[in-house]
């Protein structure tokens, strides 16, 4: 609720008025003519006018709150206790900015947010604004990521008072299926890289062995995120996709490259102060014009899908690729090798003559 409680301000010539905040201003009535109220506490004696004015104050808390609006004084403007649905969406995207969310997601939800004013500006939305706004996307990737964000802006200002969601309903377009390609050599790719640049080496083979995501897990990684023995490393719920602790073996093949340095240091830059968000993504581009290896939709998470395939295909456990990978649950792990065309039968269960 936007409106606090009426309170009750006595002068020195013992006239009354009733103030009160909305949205952080101050108002104040004598009477209830603004209001369509016929109350004017000052018109009694002054030993009644307190009584009066609690009167006074429980209709002005009822009427602004049941969406009555009055007029400021001497003024035109129409005020309302309750919020327009645009105010309800600037707290919500306030909320989230202040949240500790990835710099990558915030910057998604303001972008909804300011296509959806530049789009449809107005004080209340119904779904056919929202479909409007979704109409700027025909790409069902870009569609599907702007409802998303939609949603969760729509969602959480609903939590803080909105009573109409928009986006209730409206469905995500379905995707054609893609083949996130893992690499059939991984050795000889790795090599590949190895002489091109070594903190790619070092985040490509961290993507492989630890299954860590790379433009942020890998990216952030600090030399006190590996226990001292370097054998395993962890990050709290607040450093990975997943939100929750995740605990993860150091293989040897990565071990032979680290050389633990000071805890607060990050692993590629040396400092307290990781490298730039775009800084694997520029130097994967610039391996991708000289790479003699690279097929054609491979990317830097093609090394995840790799250690994720080499995984299931050597325990057969969905149970363990789900943990390792920091799935929330197996239907994910399901989904993912689904995703990768990993063929969950074998030629023994398919019918025979």
């Amino acid at each position: 609720m936007s409106i606090n409680y009426p309170k009750i301000c006595v002068c020195k010539d013992k006239s009354v008025y009733v103030f009160f905040y909305i949205n952080n201003n101050r108002y104040r009535l004598f009477n209830g003519k603004r209001i369509g109220v016929e109350l004017d506490p000052n018109s009694f004696p002054n030993e009644a006018r307190y009584e009066k004015a609690q009167l006074l104050c429980a209709e002005v808390y009822k009427y602004l709150n049941e969406g009555g609006l009055f007029k400021e004084y001497k003024k035109d403007n129409l005020i309302s206790g309750k919020l327009s649905d645009k105010e309800y969406l600037k707290n919500a995207l306030r909320f989230k900015l202040k949240s500790n969310y990835s710099k990558g997601y915030k910057s998604e939800l303001k972008y909804a947010f300011d296509l959806l004013l530049r789009e449809r500006n107005k004080n209340s939305y119904q779904k056919q604004d929202i479909l409007k706004t979704l109409e700027h996307y025909q790409n069902t990737s870009s569609y599907n990521s702007l409802l998303k964000n939609l949603k969760s802006l729509f969602n959480k200002a609903v939590e803080l008072g909105l009573e109409n969601n928009p986006t209730l309903g409206l469905k995500r377009k379905k995707a054609k299926a893609n083949l996130n390609k893992p690499f059939n050599d991984i050795e000889a790719i790795l090599d590949e890289i190895r002489g091109f640049n070594h903190n790619l080496y070092l985040c490509c083979i961290l993507t492989y062995g630890c299954l860590l995501r790379p433009h942020r897990e890998v990216r952030e990684l600090t030399w006190g995120d590996f226990t001292e023995d370097l054998s395993f490393i962890k990050l709290s719920g607040n450093r990975n996709k997943s939100g929750r602790n995740r605990i993860v073996p150091v293989p040897y093949y990565v071990k032979e490259l680290l050389k633990k340095g000071e805890p607060n240091h990050n692993i590629f830059s040396g400092t307290t102060k990781p490298l730039n968000a775009d800084y694997f993504k520029t130097v994967w581009g610039r391996f991708k014009k000289v790479s003699l290896l690279l097929e054609q939709d491979q990317t830097l998470y093609s090394f995840r899908h790799s250690g994720a395939i080499n995984i299931f295909k050597r325990t057969g456990s969905l149970s363990k690729l789900q943990k390792a990978m920091g799935h929330s649950n197996m239907m994910v792990s399901m989904t993912y090798l689904r995703g990768l065309e990993v063929s969950e039968l074998k030629e023994s269960d398919m019918p025979i003559i």
